[in-house]
């Protein structure tokens, strides 16, 4: 076992660390993850993966707070997707998917950070267990950071719209 992982954990951790890889990588060379994007192809199925993955894995016993998370991402993914390849939420669309697509990045740094600083360093984690209080102190920032980030999102997609708009005279889907 390798940081008290299992075989499932591992392949499961390594998934997850491909899903973060794309997912960094559709934000900074496409400021957004999208399916329109090798990046954002990766980063759905390896997201899809990886909670399919997390669903086999009960080191804290039994059925707990990681897999209702891994099911509120897969139901965030197929809000995304449905945003991104239809209008099903009309002239919202493009929003929902990006801030959808976002949010389950969100979801993906809550196990990371705390499987993380609960293994690491060997022998002296930083934290004790999932429910140490100091994890809130590192996961509010990251919330923040989420919510910054959605902000930069939609203003970048409302100035592209105003854009088409003026270009066009036509409000762009």
């Amino acid at each position: 076992m390798f940081y008290g992982l299992t075989q499932l954990g591992v392949v499961h951790t390594a998934i997850s660390l491909l899903a973060v890889a794309a997912g960094i990588v559709a934000f900074f060379r496409y400021k957004q993850i999208t399916l329109a994007t090798r990046a954002g192809q990766v980063y759905l199925w390896t997201t899809v993966l990886t909670c399919l993955t997390g669903f086999g894995i009960f080191q804290h016993g039994g059925f707990g707070k990681p897999h209702v998370l891994g099911i509120a991402t897969l139901v965030v993914l197929g809000i995304a997707v449905l945003a991104g390849r239809s209008r099903a939420f009309g002239k919202a669309s493009a929003y929902v998917e990006v801030v959808s697509y976002s949010l389950t990045f969100f979801f993906h740094m809550i196990p990371g950070v705390t499987e993380t600083f609960t293994r690491v360093p060997l022998g002296s984690p930083v934290f004790a267990n999932a429910d140490d209080p100091g994890l809130q102190k590192v996961i509010g920032p990251i919330f923040i950071l989420f919510l910054i980030g959605a902000f930069l999102q939609v203003r970048r997609l409302r100035a592209a719209n105003r854009l088409a708009v003026a270009a066009t005279g036509e409000l762009s889907p």
